[in-house]
């Protein structure tokens, strides 16, 4: 057992902490527990004691030695958390038992996780911090992507590929409670129902039904004015088929590999406009602004329960392994999350 040392924010803590780390690129197994020196937060950062880490498929690159963290990051995966503020610097915001849920840019498995400040936002009242730890991530890719990027407005149509995945069920909820109407499409009949109860208006089971056949029927031929892709590849002319006159295609993943065919002409005709990014490198005055934004539009609709995470499964922080390879598998739907559990504490 880990001897206990001085106090944080009144509460005593162990001289270590107990981190997953990757220990070689490779499958599920390489994740292993470890004790690792309690991070020091900087000027501008704040220690928060984690009690959720969510677990998304940046992790699963990272694990594969594809996606490594951005300088001066940590090297152990996990990208939002939620827990309690044990250490801060009294200049900003957030004080010593605050509550918050928190992106970060690595360092989420862990017991004890540095966040930047302006990261941080209050744990939506009516959430626990497991529920708390599945909305980063997600939700500020997808506001970031689908509304500051691709512009999406109330009483506009939406194509959301991956409709059960983290992203696609975060993009399905806030397009529809912002006014849009929504298609998505999932590999299953059990998930497209699931995006339809989540507010989609068609689920398209692309295993079964072409899906640009699918959205044009639906749209009587007009095309959707967004799309938003997390699988690329052979997906890109088949998105710009579904695209409207002026419509943008926002791409947020590459499950299906970074090279698809692209016409051109279509893109000329319509007047397309194709975007993407990635979140991981921006700097925290990026993702400040970003939080900001949420906490303003976003957070109401958590507090009211008109949005919120959809959590397949909760794993113990040691069994991240098992998180990977049910996430890999495909078989689970919304978000999954590891419970941090510390010692003399019902966790």
């Amino acid at each position: 057992m880990r001897g206990m040392k001085r106090a944080l924010g009144g509460e005593p803590y162990a001289p270590a902490m107990i981190a997953i780390e990757i220990s070689k690129p490779g499958g599920p197994e390489v994740l292993r527990a470890v004790e690792r020196p309690i991070p020091e937060p900087g000027p501008g950062e704040v220690l928060v004691r984690v009690e959720g880490a969510g677990v998304n498929r940046p992790d699963i690159m990272q694990r594969l030695g594809k996606y490594p963290p951005p300088p001066g990051a940590s090297d152990i995966p996990g990208l939002e958390i939620a827990g309690t503020v044990v250490r801060a610097s009294g200049a900003g915001r957030w004080r010593e038992g605050d509550r918050v849920c928190a992106l970060v840019a690595g360092g989420g498995y862990a017991e004890y996780c540095v966040a930047p400040e302006v990261q941080c936002l209050p744990i939506p009242k009516g959430l626990d911090a497991l529920a708390a730890a599945a909305i980063p991530e997600t939700y500020f890719t997808v506001w970031t992507n689908l509304f500051q990027d691709g512009h999406l407005q109330p009483g506009e149509h939406v194509l959301v590929h991956g409709g059960a995945g983290g992203i696609g069920s975060t993009a399905i909820q806030l397009a529809r409670a912002l006014g849009c109407t929504v298609y998505a499409t999932a590999g299953a009949d059990e998930k497209c129902a699931a995006c339809e109860r989540l507010g989609a208006r068609i689920a398209i089971n692309y295993r079964e039904r072409d899906f640009v056949e699918a959205v044009m029927s639906a749209t009587e031929g007009r095309g959707v004015d967004v799309v938003l892709d997390v699988i690329g590849g052979d997906y890109l002319p088949r998105n710009i088929r579904c695209l409207g006159l002026r419509g943008r295609l926002v791409q947020v993943g590459l499950i299906g590999g970074s090279r698809g065919e692209l016409d051109l002409g279509a893109v000329l005709r319509k007047h397309l406009t194709i975007t993407g990014s990635t979140l991981r490198p921006r700097s925290p005055e990026e993702k400040g602004a970003i939080a900001r934004e949420l906490e303003a539009r976003v957070w109401p609709l958590l507090e009211r329960g008109e949005v919120g995470p959809v959590i397949h499964a909760t794993f113990p922080l040691a069994e991240a392994a098992e998180a990977h390879r049910l996430l890999e598998s495909g078989r689970s739907m919304g978000k999954l999350v590891l419970r941090v559990e510390h010692a003399g504490s019902a966790g």
